[in-house]
């Protein structure tokens, strides 16, 4: 069974950096990507960052330049780096997995498997 767990979430000042991080256990396909969402308070949860099991990464707009996401050589843990962080991030982050191939960051109802959450919090 695919387990996931998230954590490195705080609360930061603006222009602050995090890094978050998703340790992955259990087995999973050679075809699947890891991907990070967030949802803030009273929205619906939206898609930040994915990276694909050959290394490819992909961004939304809101987020790229600043954010990046990354996975160890085990594949055991993967990264969401965030610097310049804004107010506009302050959300709940998940991490998920997903078995497929997605040109951009998948949407929440591809993935299969999902951690509980962190929280970021960006104070002005």
């Amino acid at each position: 069974q695919v387990q996931l767990v998230e954590s490195g979430g705080d609360s930061v000042r603006a222009g602050g950096s995090l890094r978050l991080s998703c340790e992955v256990s259990g087995v999973l396909s050679s075809h699947y990507v890891m991907a990070w969402f967030r949802q803030g308070s009273g929205e619906e949860r939206e898609g930040v960052a994915s990276i694909d099991t050959d290394g490819t990464s992909r961004y939304v707009d809101t987020v790229k330049g600043r954010f990046t996401v990354s996975e160890d050589t085990a594949k055991t843990t993967v990264y969401l780096q965030m610097n310049n962080l804004e107010p506009e991030d302050t959300a709940t982050y998940y991490c998920a997995a997903g078995f497929g191939a997605w040109t951009r960051v998948p949407p929440p109802t591809a993935m299969d498997y999902w951690g509980k959450g962190t929280l970021v919090t960006i104070s002005i």
